[in-house]
């Protein structure tokens, strides 16, 4: 399909490239996970999770490990259900390649890590998904 020259800058615009006659969608996901929890973390448990979780994100996103960031917080002050039992609250910020079916194994998994490594139960464990526009996220001086 061919396009006037005028549609250029529409199609940058939107994301969108062709290549012959299939329309494809660039890979435009630069995810990072926020975790925060009220355990204090050792060095080496603080390596694993980093380690489980960018792994994890990377392959349910399908972006390579080295697009990923994760943060972890640890010994952070947290009240769930009114105690101070162990709790975990995340975040995860991508440009596109969220939705239903991707957050609920993303949830799934970061919360088995979670279970595992800190014994913290999935049903005290929040994390939010935010979709960012690619003018929102910044990266080498720039934005995406």
């Amino acid at each position: 399909m061919l396009l006037p020259l005028s549609q250029l800058p529409y199609l940058k615009a939107t994301g969108f490239c062709f290549v012959g006659r299939r329309r494809r969608q660039r890979n435009k996901k630069m995810p990072t996970l926020n975790l925060f929890t009220n355990i204090p973390v050792d060095a080496v448990t603080c390596s694993d999770i980093l380690k489980d979780a960018t792994k994890a994100v990377a392959k349910i996103i399908g972006k390579p490990e080295s697009y990923v960031m994760i943060l972890l917080n640890s010994g952070v002050p947290i009240a769930f259900a009114g105690t101070e039992e162990p709790a975990a609250y995340g975040e995860l910020i991508s440009i596109g390649g969220l939705g239903p079916g991707v957050n609920g194994k993303l949830s799934e998994t970061i919360s088995e890590i979670l279970q595992i490594k800190l014994s913290i139960d999935s049903s005290r464990f929040y994390i939010k998904f935010y979709d960012s526009p690619r003018p929102f996220f910044g990266f080498n001086g720039s934005t995406f």
